[in-house]
């Protein structure tokens, strides 16, 4: 007798279940799916103790016929395809057939359905895969199913489940998914009989992401503007500058209406922030992608979490110029919140200046000016060299090194109401909004660092010859990929060529590159550069390096500074690219409102 016999229905159906059905969170975004693609304009999800004992879904989608809703219960049968054509260009959330069976295999399943100009409906009762009854019924138009004793003839993986409040937050988390999502549904999220949340349908996706996440959120994200590029449109929310988590939760990402976790668009966020990061940190999004069903493909993970993308350069290089252009588009609203407040604006900062014209430092304690960086060459030894070890001091006219001339920008009286200097450090500054703090360190960091980019992605790093050249062993797969890739490597001041079999020569390091062994950090570089895409970006690869060398020769604190310093900082600040924030994601400016200085002193609870 052969070794090999077929599954039985009950057993290849509880495998399904293993692959579709997790956990409680599981059941309710397979049911909330099959509403969505039903065209429910609302949508009821409840459970009790944590979808554990009871999940009830109840929309006002299309409903079913009797004929189809007994075989909705049947593997492979779905509405959504038809052939293997369709498979390749989902429209819908659903389209495997597997949900409905698979779920009802392992539990006590009741499906109540009801067409909208039908004169009855069909209640249909399966208890662990097995059909107990078919009836008539008296429900309303739409869907309703219940699942009851979730895992009950499966003691193993009920023993896997969390505690209640642990399985309540999946599920919950899981509606919130599909609620922002799909804002023109009205949702309503109920637990142990109490209504954790009801959003009716909503006019605009921002309006949901209001409801759901609460107006001080909403109010730190920035809109995109969606443009069409290669058949893609990025369109949603993103956090801005400054605006982080440590954790990728509010990172919530779409393609064509579905929920999902890809490295792809991941990379594409962290190209473009950039340096608007701190290190360990992910941005807020809200992210929606619309493609071509045909370009990318939904099929590759059995719980639909993960897609594939047929071009993924192309999707990673729209997403990171769609955050860019918007982090961009955000400048000049940001430029213009830290602008002096009208002569007509008075508030209590501002009755404390009489006469800022005087230098705000006395000029025994005048700032060391270093070598200007107009042309930036550092040495690998001393990039700042002076000939008695001390830099000359600073005149009163001269501007602060590695700031641009002042007739490149208006003149800074007319853009900033200055107050002086706390601590040698932060720069006082008055707006309408109230107190303004600039960080002297981080801003100078910010336009020493926009400088040494521009000349390295513009003529390209000057290369430090080695005296004695290093030989570096990669993989065949790493070998070809930079040769290759030499022409990009080269512009980064990377002096590298053939040596035998899966080998490389390094003839030369970029200038400010400084490590104990170069070749292991070649090894990395590769690694990273792999996730970049155009040549620009896989040139951004040494600013981790040039933030680090300008962090080191930028302004100190202790640093005193007169005033036409501090208003040539400033000025250059607000040229920069990304003023709002220093190479390494720290923040440049803090705003401190009248409100809340107002709070302080008892004016106003």
């Amino acid at each position: 007798m052969g070794r090999i016999a077929l599954l039985a229905d009950e057993v290849a159906n509880q495998v399904a279940a293993g692959e579709v059905v997790e956990r409680p969170a599981s059941v309710v975004k397979e049911l909330v799916e099959n509403s969505i693609d039903a065209g429910a304009g609302r949508i009821e999800v409840a459970i009790a103790r944590g979808g554990a004992a009871v999940i009830r879904v109840v929309d006002d989608g299309i409903g079913m016929d009797r004929d189809d809703a007994l075989l909705s219960l049947e593997r492979h049968a779905t509405s959504k395809i038809k052939s293997g054509h369709d498979l390749a260009r989902i429209h819908t959330l659903g389209f495997r057939g597997e949900a409905l069976p698979s779920i009802a295999s392992v539990c006590r399943f009741r499906l109540s359905t009801r067409l909208h100009d039908g004169l009855e409906g069909t209640e249909i009762v399966v208890n662990g895969g097995q059909i107990d009854s078919v009836r008539a019924s008296g429900e309303a138009p739409g869907t309703q199913i219940e699942v009851r004793s979730l895992f009950y003839n499966l003691p193993a993986r009920r023993k896997f489940l969390r505690s209640e409040n642990t399985e309540a937050s999946h599920v919950q988390h899981q509606l919130s998914l599909q609620a922002i999502g799909h804002p023109k549904v009205g949702f309503v999220s109920i637990r142990d009989q109490s209504i954790i949340f009801q959003t009716p349908p909503a006019k605009a996706l921002g309006d949901r992401i209001r409801d759901l996440r609460g107006p001080e959120l909403f109010e730190q994200l920035l809109e995109i503007t969606p443009e069409a590029a290669h058949g893609i449109t990025v369109s949603g929310f993103i956090g801005k500058v400054g605006v982080s988590r440590s954790t990728k939760t509010e990172q919530i990402l779409f393609v064509n209406g579905r929920p999902v976790e890809n490295i792809t668009i991941q990379h594409g966020l962290r190209e473009g922030y950039h340096t608007a990061l701190m290190r360990g940190q992910y941005p807020v999004t809200f992210l929606f992608l619309d493609m071509d069903p045909e370009a990318v493909d939904v099929n590759v993970h059995p719980a639909k979490r993960e897609v594939r993308f047929r071009e993924p350069d192309l999707v990673r290089n729209c997403v990171a110029e769609t955050i860019q252009r918007t982090l961009e588009a955000d400048r000049a609203r940001w430029t213009q919140s830290f602008q002096k407040p009208a002569e007509a604006s008075k508030g209590p900062v501002r009755a404390l200046v009489t006469d800022p014209s005087p230098p705000l430092i006395p000029p025994a304690e005048q700032f060391a000016l270093r070598r200007d960086w107009a042309d930036f060459h550092p040495s690998p030894i001393d990039p700042l060299p002076s000939p008695e070890g001390v830099p000359p001091p600073l005149e009163s006219d001269q501007p602060v090194s590695g700031i641009s001339s002042a007739n490149e920008l208006p003149a800074p009286s007319s853009e900033f109401k200055i107050l002086g200097v706390l601590g040698k450090l932060y720069i006082l500054m008055e707006n309408e909004g109230g107190l303004v703090l600039v960080d002297q360190h981080a801003a100078h960091e910010r336009i020493l660092f926009e400088k040494l980019r521009r000349q390295m992605e513009s003529e390209g790093v000057p290369t430090q010859r080695l005296l004695i050249p290093l030989t570096v062993g990669v993989t065949p797969k790493d070998y070809d990929w930079i040769s290759t890739n030499a022409p990009t490597l080269e512009k980064m001041g990377f002096a590298l060529e053939p040596f035998g079999n899966s080998t490389l020569k390094i003839d030369g390091i970029p200038q400010y590159f400084r490590t104990e062994d170069p070749s292991v950090t070649i090894r990395q570089l590769v690694d990273e550069l792999r996730s970049m895409t155009t040549a620009t970006s896989r040139l951004r690869m040494g600013e981790d390096v040039i933030a680090k060398t300008v962090c080191r020769h930028a302004i100190k604190a202790n640093d005193a500074l007169h005033r036409p310093e501090v208003e040539k900082l400033l000025g250059d600040l607000m040229a920069c690219e990304l003023p709002y924030c220093c190479p390494h994601g720290r923040p440049t400016m803090i705003q401190i409102g009248y409100g809340e200085l107002e709070k302080k002193f008892g004016r106003k609870v």
